[in-house]
């Protein structure tokens, strides 16, 4: 977090404030292009005061009752907290409270702030007493003299510097208004100044992009909150311009929803989380002022709510991939951050009204989609249930949600069904009613993992296609002390090297992206074929995997499996953390977990070992049960390959059908070529073109994603990408009589139909690795007699709870193609 960006960002220009008359930029704000108002410097009466008040009721709490429940009990239990800080407190030269010796960044701050919050509060006990106020405004000053001074040189993590400890200490200055003395306001302004200056805002680079130039903008504004300056009140609002547009590399935000930190991880979770909740904040806080945000691109921000935000949080937790190096920090950390966006989405909301033209219903019903969203997440978060959680952490949080939770118009909507592939992060989410998936993958522009501040150490293979997945119940899965406990070489869905590795290898911050840059997939929103291939993280291994999700499996291929480590490489169809019963039939192929669900190993496939095992981890020495199931490839493997199925939620019957019943589904290829299959009764045929060549009746001129969907209305979708961003031109031909093309698209540049299908496509390359469907119709097939063929979509048998039965055994063919049958 302490390095620059390796790679610049492209500077942007010519982003104003719309409707502005004219322009005051100082010279921290000229490189980034952002334009202040003129307007912006005839500040009128009260402004100030109105942002003060505004900034209490957004931050510390507001919209409730404070002589009623849950409010009443809180509010008293914080007076308390704050009236023990207030008795403890012995400022000493080098410690305010004993026990916590200076520097003390987090802690020292964190309690100020909490005592001037019981002063601002109302229902504290504390509220407005003069004593508590004094003694933060004197504990402030005490803290800035020893430690966060004009004079001051920083030490360790710089973020704390900038950004951590002045936001805490501003605010608790704020709260505690004429408390704080002029010559105590104006020395905590100039060591802001010191440490936050105004250059940090002068370039959109290093560490002041994306959510860090976010928080630098709110001190920014703190800043000029406590120093009545106009000038600094604007340029933190105007310097938020570079965040809104979209990004085509480094930190930001992707047209396709990705978000990535620290230039190669994604991050919706805590630093997207943190950058919604301040531009929610911002936004709130500064609306109707002479420094509202009015740039046209901020809409972007209320886009991303559903397009990056929404399809990472899962019954109210934000999934682990989207987090960095954060998912070991703490147990249910998962759930905390997706309370952290949700309530960042209902106080966007409030903002969202704004948006539309007179008249116009559509952010109305945005909004709407927004309230039913977090409602749902709300209703179906049983592990740590989010209203009781806001209790403890934020009280205007509470009371939104708790508005919408008993507002009977407010309907609480359904996760949807569908795929979301966020190519630019390496990332896919796939749900289905029951069941939610999420892949993990590492590519030329995406690390492995992260780690830094000591944090993280042994994540190396999270990015080696971890498969995470949650059925009915399990949404504790990844967030009760997983992480400190789970063997981090064998974590769901990877394949991996054995090769012991230090703490912490290779580079941190998420410098460890591997050269492979065949990394994405085909979805047209509802299946999707994705695949990723795989250079071991400081190993020689190589491999190629591809995942097919469907309905109520997710078909798992590896080929190429290739290494010189000297160890044994191994692919971890799960390792769950359950003490389930785990039933294997060797004989037939599959396995099944009680509980959770099924896996299905077809001959020729690999057959899984296992191990039931406690392990303990963590500061707290927490034991944990784990099932792990894994296929062993062997030492220094050459060209090794595996299929298997993942029947999230699957019974032990369901499980057992499915390695029984013939005819659900072929393995067309398994090479490092290209890695394919067939789901005759979906229609479906999936191809991931590593090279050009052919498969399945599908042609393609070089690498590519392919996904075919049949209809039994006799059309069809054909679904292109090019997962490594440089083709130029790509023709693919489907031996299937096509009619006609329905619908096409921009790249398509010309169709040929007829006995087979011919589509040409210009600069895919221009995609950032998403995905293009064309729609056409097809032409009955005929047989010898004349008559008419069966479809190649027919309706499948289907098992007791209305869901496509499975076949699973595989047979060699000479053609190297793969039959998951027994006939």
């Amino acid at each position: 977090m302490n390095r620059p960006s390796r790679r610049s960002f492209l500077q942007l220009g010519g982003i104003a404030a719309a409707g502005a008359l004219g322009a005051l930029v100082p010279a921290a704000c000229r490189s980034t292009g952002a334009l202040i108002p003129a307007q912006a410097r005839d500040v009128p009466d009260g402004a100030f005061a109105l942002l003060r008040r505004r900034w209490q009721d957004v931050t510390a709490g507001s919209g409730f009752d404070p002589a009623a429940e849950p409010y009443r009990t809180r509010l008293v239990k914080l007076g308390r907290t704050a009236a023990g800080y207030r008795e403890s407190m012995r400022p000493a030269g080098a410690s305010l409270w004993s026990g916590l010796a200076f520097p003390s960044l987090v802690a020292t701050p964190a309690r100020l702030q909490t005592m001037a919050r019981a002063y601002a509060l109302p229902g504290t006990g504390l509220t407005g007493d003069a004593i508590l106020g004094a003694a933060v405004a004197a504990g402030i000053d005490h803290y800035r003299a020893r430690v966060y001074a004009a004079d001051a040189d920083q030490v360790g993590n710089w973020w704390n510097w900038q950004i951590g400890t002045p936001k805490k200490l501003l605010d608790a200055a704020l709260l505690i208004g004429p408390h704080l003395t002029e010559r105590q306001s104006e020395a905590l302004r100039d060591a802001v100044d010191h440490f936050a200056p105004e250059s940090l805002l002068d370039d959109y680079s290093g560490t002041s992009t994306a959510a860090n130039r976010v928080d630098l903008c709110m001190v920014m504004l703190l800043r000029a909150i406590l120093g009545s300056d106009p000038e600094k009140a604007a340029l933190a609002a105007a310097a938020l311009s570079p965040v809104f547009p979209y990004v085509g590399e480094g930190d930001g935000f992707y047209r396709d929803g990705s978000f990535v930190q620290h230039t190669t991880i994604p991050y919706q979770g805590t630093y997207g989380a943190s950058l919604l909740s301040g531009l929610a904040i911002l936004f709130a806080v500064l609306r109707g002022s002479p420094w509202e945000i009015t740039d046209p691109n901020r809409r972007n921000i209320f886009d991303m709510v559903e397009r990056s935000f929404a399809p990472v949080v899962h019954d109210g937790l934000c999934m682990d991939l989207f987090s960095g190096r954060a998912v070991g920090r703490e147990p249910y950390g998962d759930h905390k951050r997706g309370r952290a966006i949700a309530s960042a989405i209902l106080l966007l909301g409030e903002d969202l009204l704004g948006e539309g033209l007179p008249g116009d219903g559509a952010p109305a019903a945005e909004r709407a989609r927004w309230l039913g969203m977090v409602k749902g997440w709300a209703l179906r978060d049983a592990c740590t249930p989010m209203l009781k959680a806001a209790e403890s952490s934020d009280l205007g949080f509470h009371a939104r949600l708790a508005a919408i939770l008993d507002d009977d118009t407010v309907p609480a909507l359904e996760e949807p069904a569908g795929h979301r592939l966020l190519a630019m992060s390496a990332r896919a989410v796939h749900r289905r009613p029951g069941w939610c998936a999420g892949l993990s993958m590492a590519s030329d522009r995406i690390g492995h993992y992260e780690h830094g501040s000591g944090e993280n150490l042994r994540g190396w293979h999270t990015g080696s296609g971890m498969l995470y997945w949650w059925a009915d119940g399990h949404g504790d899965q990844y967030s009760d002390s997983f992480w400190p406990t789970v063997d981090p070489y064998r974590l769901p869905g990877t394949t991996v090297s054995t090769r012991r590795l230090p703490d912490g290898a290779g580079e941190a911050w998420g410098d460890t992206c591997p050269p492979g840059r065949w990394v994405g997939g085909a979805t047209d929103g509802m299946y999707a074929t994705v695949g990723q291939h795989l250079n071991g993280l400081e190993s020689t291994m190589e491999a190629f995997k591809s995942w097919v999700f469907l309905d109520d499996a997710v078909v798992c291929l590896g080929a190429g499996i290739t290494s010189e480590d000297g160890v044994p490489v191994e692919t971890i169809v799960d390792n769950r953390r359950t003490g389930a019963i785990l039933t294997v039939d060797e004989r037939e192929g599959w396995a099944h977990l009680e509980g959770n669900g099924g896996y299905v190993f077809p001959e020729g496939g690999g057959r899984p070992r296992t191990l039931r095992e406690d392990r303990t981890g963590g500061p707290d020495q927490v034991t944990r049960s784990y099932a792990a199931l894994w296929l062993d490839h062997g030492v220094d493997p050459r060209a090794a390959g595996y299929v298997y199925l993942l029947l999230p939620g699957a019974s032990l019957a369901e499980t057992r059908t499915r390695a029984t019943d013939p005819g659900w589904a072929r393995v067309l290829v398994n090479t490092a070529r290209q890695q394919g299959v067939q789901v005759a009764s979906l229609g479906i045929t999936a191809v991931n073109f590593w090279n050009d060549g052919a498969a399945g009746g599908l042609t393609a001129s070089g690498p590519c994603a392919i996904l075919v969907r049949e209809s039994g209305d006799g059309t069809a979708t054909l679904t292109v990408s090019d997962p490594r961003r440089d083709l130029d031109e790509l023709t693919v031909t489907w031996d299937r009589p096509v009619a006609e093309v329905l619908r096409g698209d921009p790249l398509l540049t010309s169709a040929s139909t007829g006995a087979k299908l011919t589509l040409v496509f210009g600069r895919l390359a221009d995609q950032g690795g998403g995905s293009t469907t064309v729609t056409v119709r097809l032409r009955q097939r005929t047989g010898a007699s004349g008559l008419a063929a069966e479809p190649a979509c027919r309706r499948a048998d289907v098992d007791e709870r209305g869901r496509p039965r499975s076949r699973v055994n595989v047979l060699e063919r000479p053609d190297r193609e793969h039959v998951i049958s027994r006939a």
